[in-house]
């Protein structure tokens, strides 16, 4: 009986020290999103690597100079950049348990990601209104599978984030859930911070002239 009653105590002791133990580490959620990230960050890197190596290269128009509205894309970069604002604003809501505020927030992140897509919706039509496809000449095939790609990022984004936003009416939700709203979160700040590089070099390198 006291052999019994000793390794007893001994598990608990074991298993309070792994429990212990795991609360001091990184939620393996956060771990496995990182390594996405991780992985896409190479991906999008091999996207603008091909544009930077054919740009100027196009032997027929039309050419960025010809297309590229920075005014318009300077407009729908802040919107982005303001719904990863929203998006730090939705997390710390449910963190605090405040759950009206982090649907709101969350759903003003859904708006702002989906107005950056009627931008890029509209861009898109713009240039082939003009000529400019996928197929017309080197820009327009690196212009539309860079930036294409990226627009596809956030659109899963929004749907994700929409995903948890009526999850949060099916069943209720608390600060023990501000887990998947942070890795969501962080999906969504880095498709911002691949815009900004996207906007920066494809956008504004062009408009300030910068030789090839």
């Amino acid at each position: 009986m006291v052999s019994v009653a000793h390794g007893s105590g001994h598990d608990e002791h074991h298993d309070t020290e792994h429990s212990e133990h795991r609360s001091t580490n990184v939620d393996d959620k956060k771990i496995l999103m990182w390594a996405f990230l991780a992985s896409d960050c190479m991906f999008f890197g091999a996207l603008i690597v091909t544009y930077l190596v054919y740009k100027g290269r196009s032997l027929v128009g039309p050419y960025p100079i010809d297309v590229l509205d920075i005014p318009l894309t300077t407009v729908s970069t802040f919107v982005l950049l303001m719904s990863s604002f929203l998006m730090v604003l939705a997390l710390d809501s449910i963190k605090h348990n405040d759950i009206p505020k982090f649907r709101l927030w969350t759903l003003g992140v859904c708006l702002f990601g989906s107005i950056f897509l009627g931008f890029q919706v509209y861009e898109f039509s713009h240039f082939v209104d003009v000529g400019l496809t996928l197929q017309q000449n080197l820009f327009g095939t690196t212009f539309f599978t860079l930036t294409g790609t990226h627009g596809i990022h956030v659109t899963i984004g929004v749907i994700w984030l929409l995903s948890i936003l009526v999850t949060s009416y099916v069943r209720p939700m608390t600060s023990k859930d501000a887990v998947y709203v942070e890795v969501a979160g962080l999906y969504w700040h880095f498709v911002d911070i691949v815009w900004i590089v996207i906007f920066t070099i494809v956008y504004l390198v062009e408009f300030i002239g910068v030789p090839a």
